[in-house]
């Protein structure tokens, strides 16, 4: 088996993705992720966890026009966030409507829920800063 010239093989490509868009855009695509660990945050102190979806639709009402690949990571932060709050909500009505029964499946399903929602925000983050358009996984696509 030859190993061929290196003359032949190309050189490594310089341009990643993040070079196509600018850092600053970049930085608020992270911030459309990771405002909804704040929003969860602050709002879990006052008795609400449901506020997670407030972050991402803030920033993407403000920079929809403006920047684009902030529109597109904030809309999927934001479809992401209110999935997880719907598929969280019927596991409560489901618990409710069982008289409590329903929580021997409920409160498994949350620890779940919510280690996955934490892993995939930041996963999401991390990905938005390097540039890269992120599609969670389940995600229901409500905000076209």
């Amino acid at each position: 088996m030859s190993v061929p010239p290196e003359s032949a093989v190309p050189p490594p490509s310089s341009s990643s993705p993040a070079s196509d868009i600018p850092a600053q855009e970049r930085t608020w695509a992270m911030m459309a992720h990771l405002s909804a660990l704040l929003g969860a945050l602050l709002s879990s102190v006052h008795g609400a966890g449901w506020a997670c979806f407030l972050g991402p639709l803030v920033v993407w009402l403000i920079k929809k026009d403006s920047m684009p690949f902030v529109a597109d990571q904030a809309k999927e932060a934001l479809n992401f966030n209110i999935s997880v709050a719907i598929a969280t909500l019927a596991l409560l009505l489901l618990s409710l409507l069982t008289f409590g029964i329903g929580f021997i499946i409920a409160i498994p399903m949350w620890v779940v829920i919510g280690v996955g929602w934490l892993v995939l925000t930041i996963v999401a983050g991390v990905k938005a800063n390097e540039g890269v358009r992120y599609r969670y996984p389940f995600t229901l696509r409500l905000i076209k």
